[in-house]
């Protein structure tokens, strides 16, 4: 299964994911994990669930623009059926409660605020990712 590489775009797209952390930490003195700001929603305070729901609609109508822009930039799903899409996305729910985070908290935020915490998970999140790929790629 190959796939290109685009260091310009990737390198464009880490630079926009680090200025769009900074600011939020800057501007608004929060963290950018994405986990948090959604698992949170339900049961913020009035005063939070405003900005909650905008961060998660930005990020859904991102999605959803890039898509009808660029569709060629999104890999078929055809791998995968919808019961193994739900599976996977359950356990990447559970997997960002114990780990106190997820990727986006822990390997853009913690790591930048040198969170010793955030180094172990991100080294984790990282070493799994890898032995997933071998496996569902070369070994299976």
């Amino acid at each position: 299964m190959p796939t290109d590489f685009t260091p310009i775009l990737s390198t464009i797209g880490g630079v926009l994911i680090g200025l769009s952390a900074a600011m939020m930490l800057v501007l608004e003195g929060r963290i950018a994990g994405i986990s948090g700001i959604i698992g949170g929603l339900p049961s913020a305070p009035a005063s939070e669930r405003a900005w909650r729901a905008a961060f998660m609609g930005g990020l859904v109508l991102g999605g959803v623009v890039m898509v009808l822009l660029v569709p060629e930039q999104f890999g078929s799903n055809d791998a995968a059926g919808t019961g193994t899409l739900v599976v996977a996305g359950l356990a990447v729910g559970v997997g960002t409660r114990i780990g106190g985070g997820c990727t986006s908290g822990h390997g853009v935020c913690g790591l930048a605020r040198r969170s010793p915490r955030s180094a172990v998970a991100t080294v984790l999140f990282m070493t799994f990712a890898a032995l997933t790929v071998l496996v569902t790629r070369h070994l299976l």
